[in-house]
């Protein structure tokens, strides 16, 4: 305990893990209608925070994915469910990721947890919310989990419950299966992402950066090994890999947080089905549907039958 038994089944029509994970982004025409809030952050760079508000004193935090934004559809979906249901929502952005380049060489990365601090720590400062949860997806529940985790911020205690999808809870695992063939798609769809912001920092900070390498790199781990780990203050890959995955931080998280990583997402790995965690935990509700793909898990996205929107808010929302 706590394993949970998935009643997710998917669609009958479409079975294929990759469909799955693709076809939400393709039929993405869902629309936010945000309130976009900067905050300057203690380093001098910023962050912007899209809100939906209503009357209510309780939020609903939400961490987009790798490359992602408060744009990406599982956000959108999810901001706009929780609004209608009377939470105000804070969808954040990461550095670099809110349509605007940030001020730093450094931008986010899997395990950035003072960002994390420092936009709750603002908002508890700013707003007379007397409820936090929050959600996070693939590498924004890495974040979120690694900062619920390691208990070296006080504003963790005052997030009351959260949710975590599609979460690489262990990174190099993830990185090398994200390198083989059948993941090409979205490797490259990265990669490009990447490199482009990597370009743009060159412009941003002359030498910093080596075109060549850059323009050659083939996967997830050379990119890690030669900008992120630099840039962040790790030693190589391995030690970023090491150090930010949430996987070690799992069992002394002190909230109720449910992890849904489906057994098809064809990024995760066998380490990312953390049951003997789970197992042992008061807190870490662990659940795996056997469909779903990665972030994923209906094409009902868009709908009031998302069955991801209702299982996180369902949880969140402490109505089990």
């Amino acid at each position: 305990m706590p394993i949970v038994e998935s009643d997710y089944t998917g669609s009958r029509w479409v079975r294929n893990r990759h469909l799955q994970t693709i076809l939400p982004v393709l039929f993405d025409y869902l629309k936010a209608n945000y309130t976009r809030e900067r905050i300057v952050l203690d380093d001098g760079d910023f962050l912007d925070l899209d809100w939906m508000y209503t009357n209510s004193s309780r939020v609903l935090i939400l961490f987009h994915g790798l490359e992602g934004s408060s744009q990406s559809h599982y956000m959108k979906a999810l901001a706009n469910f929780a609004n209608k249901l009377n939470w105000n929502v804070c969808a954040v952005n990461f550095r670099s990721c809110s349509g605007e380049m940030n001020r730093k060489l450094q931008s986010y990365h899997s395990g950035a947890t003072a960002d994390v601090h420092e936009v709750i720590k603002h908002i508890l400062e700013q707003k007379p919310f007397n409820k936090l949860a929050a959600a996070g997806f693939s590498l924004g529940g890495n974040v979120l989990l690694k900062y619920l985790g390691e208990q070296i911020y006080t504003t963790a205690a005052r997030i009351t419950r959260a949710a975590a999808v599609s979460v690489p809870v262990h990174l190099a695992d993830c990185s090398a299966e994200l390198a083989k063939s059948h993941n090409q798609i979205y490797l490259n769809r990265f990669l490009k992402s990447l490199k482009r912001k990597m370009n743009d920092k060159s412009r941003q900070f002359p030498g910093s950066v080596d075109a060549n390498r850059l323009n050659n790199l083939r996967n997830l781990a050379e990119f890690d090994q030669y900008f992120t780990a630099p840039i962040h203050g790790f030693i190589d890959a391995a030690e970023y890999y090491s150090r930010c995955s949430s996987l070690q931080f799992l069992a002394d998280i002190k909230r109720p947080v449910l992890l849904i990583n489906a057994l098809n997402d064809p990024f995760l790995t066998a380490s990312c089905y953390p049951s003997h965690i789970a197992q042992q935990s008061t807190n870490l509700y662990l659940e795996t549907p056997k469909h779903g793909g990665h972030v994923g898990f209906t094409l009902h996205h868009l709908s009031s039958k998302n069955w991801l929107n209702h299982r996180i808010m369902t949880f969140i929302s402490d109505k089990e």
